[in-house]
């Protein structure tokens, strides 16, 4: 582990002072050198100090995964700023939420999303100082001056007019570096707050376990405004490494072609990711040897997707892991230990601790069932301006100081200490009289020919207070083969007669996260 560090921006000096000459970002056909992105940080930095922003602000920045974004990223660190990443696809009521909530004094946007940006803009109470980049610069201008939306300016004029050399800093490892915004399962969205001791703690441990060095390349399909996805930005600068930095993954062709050709050596993945992979029929693309690891979260994964992955990366090691917002990473499952302890995510990653209470409170770290609790430098410093929420989930421990933190997912441990997700508490379904976990449905679900995607979760009922209720998207060939009575047949091969589903809906596409992770919200 490096030495202590007290701002996260101190990550991208000491890998410039290293090698400045190392590609960090490849973007399209450009490439940015860790001494050019560094440089452009500092500019970064002193454009948005000559804005106004001071030491402990919040920076917004609000786009796809890009060059400038990446860059602003460390440019709103430098500025001793916090920053947070909102995904493109944010509507403008969101947005003006997320702006008055952190009280943003600076944004750095997108130029695309003027629409959803000058209209977020006009209705916040706050007034950032806004700078917009990319082509359609001229013409978000225009619309923030015909709106009436002041402070808004070109983000290359501004930077381009700065001198490249860095500003003097006064952050501390107990500052606040990033706040993620999650919107958990109900309710408006709720801004993590993390650290500079947060984000080094987590970025030392997953590359740790990952083993992960200054000559890996590394993919990064996953938004940037989540906490998978950025943290393979703040991990490759850490490492001194490359990150291969692409919008989406809509057409998985064209990533595997690029893996191909920037030789990708890290694949961070999702299910549903692995899951069009398996699907993919005809390719000319040759399976990608030079990846010598894949890593997964948002689900667990099921046998279609390892046989995809050892299809398409036959030499990489398979990482399972399970996290939350609030603490980056929990668990990661050894690669070996993938068909011993299949369906588990493993054990806890280095330098942390989990256990499960049970109804009593009672721990238990062995053979049992309860909420888990996790213990380490990653946990959150708590909710942004949501005390009594933090005050929920951040608890005082046994220790004097020690805070815990109560994740409200009901878990599994097994007789050697593996952990098992089972279900968000408020998801698990109370039907009978018996208590359904969802996933365990989805799990058999997924194992049926055909099934490409599924969710499941309780439905009100007069008879049984709550029924399952599964949604469930076939392949394409798969289509019109199977009724709702034939598959609830099927699920009572594999499942207790309570927890097959009452009832089937058949959809062509189910509702997803920008990070392709299936949310329920509004299935019902």
């Amino acid at each position: 582990m490096l030495a202590q560090i007290c701002s996260v921006a101190e990550l991208l000096e000491a890998s410039a002072e290293r090698d400045p000459a190392k590609v960090a970002l490849r973007t399209g056909r450009a490439a940015v050198t860790y001494g050019e992105l560094d440089a452009w940080a500092n500019r970064i930095a002193r454009a948005l100090r000559a804005s106004g922003v001071k030491r402990g602000d919040r920076v917004m920045i609000f786009g796809d995964n890009g060059a400038d974004a990446a860059a602003a990223i460390w440019g709103a660190l430098k500025a001793d700023a916090a920053f947070f990443v909102v995904n493109a696809q944010v509507k403008a009521d969101k947005l003006a939420y997320m702006l008055d909530d952190a009280e943003a004094s600076a944004v750095i946007a997108d130029a695309l999303l003027a629409p959803a940006l000058v209209e977020a803009l006009r209705t916040a109470r706050t007034r950032p100082a806004t700078f917009v980049h990319g082509a359609a610069t001229p013409r978000a201008l225009e619309a923030a001056s015909r709106a009436g939306v002041e402070r808004v300016s070109s983000f290359s004029e501004a930077v381009d007019a700065q001198p490249s050399s860095p500003l003097p800093r006064r952050t501390v490892d107990v500052d606040l570096a990033a706040i993620i915004y999650t919107s958990g399962s109900t309710g408006e969205p709720k801004g993590a707050m993390l650290t500079h001791r947060n984000v080094a703690f987590a970025s030392w441990s997953v590359t740790t376990l990952l083993r992960n060095t200054a000559d890996d390349v590394i993919l990064g399909v996953v938004p940037l405004a989540f906490n998978y996805g950025l943290y393979q930005w703040l991990m490759t600068v850490r490492l001194g490494a490359t990150l291969v930095l692409e919008r989406s993954f809509a057409f998985p062709i064209a990533i595997l072609q690029r893996c191909a050709e920037t030789g990708v050596t890290g694949f961070p993945g999702v299910p549903t990711m692995f899951a069009l992979l398996g699907e993919l029929k005809d390719v000319p693309v040759a399976p990608l040897t030079s990846v010598r690891y894949v890593t997964s979260t948002a689900a667990a994964l099921q046998p279609k997707h390892f046989d995809a992955i050892r299809r398409w990366f036959p030499n990489a090691a398979i990482y399972s892991m399970y996290g939350l917002t609030e603490c980056k990473r929990v668990s990661w499952l050894p690669p070996e230990d993938l068909e011993r302890k299949a369906g588990s995510v493993g054990i806890p990653i280095p330098g942390t601790e989990f256990w499960v209470v049970d109804a009593d409170g009672a721990r238990h770290d062995r053979d049992a069932e309860g909420e888990l609790v996790v213990r380490g430098s990653h946990i959150m410093a708590g909710y942004w301006r949501k005390p009594e929420i933090t005050a929920r989930f951040l608890r005082a421990g046994s220790m004097p100081g020690e805070v815990l933190f109560y994740t409200g997912d009901c878990c599994r441990l097994d007789a050697d200490g593996y952990l098992t997700f089972v279900a968000r508490m408020d998801e698990v379904i109370k039907t009978r009289g018996e208590k359904v976990a969802p996933r365990e449905v989805e799990a058999a679900l997924e194992r049926i020919d055909g099934v490409r995607e599924c969710a499941v979760i309780g439905v009100p009922d007069d008879l049984l207070g709550h029924a399952v209720k599964a949604f469930v998207v076939l392949a394409d060939e798969y289509k019109g083969r199977y009724s709702e009575r034939e598959l609830q047949l099927r699920l009572g091969q594999m499942l207790e007669a309570y927890m097959v589903p009452k009832h089937v809906e058949f959809r062509d596409a189910l509702p997803k996260t920008a990070m392709g992770k299936i949310t329920k919200k509004g299935l019902a």
